[in-house]
């Protein structure tokens, strides 16, 4: 999985309190699998987190 998706992810995450996959995908027009796997990564890393609220949201740990 590409380094740059990666960091778009981490920065794009980093300026929203939450977000789903979903959004985050469409908004930096990328494949919401991509997105998907690496945002899986970052979460065995710890540096995401998945919230639970009626929906699934993801959040970067601060």
């Amino acid at each position: 999985m590409s380094e740059d998706l990666r960091a778009k992810v981490i920065e794009y995450l980093g300026k929203v309190d939450k977000t789903k996959t979903r959004d985050m995908a469409d908004n930096l027009k990328e494949k919401k699998s991509d997105v998907d796997k690496i945002v899986k990564e970052l979460a065995k890393e710890g540096k995401v987190e998945f919230l639970y609220i009626g929906t699934s949201y993801v959040k970067l740990v601060k």
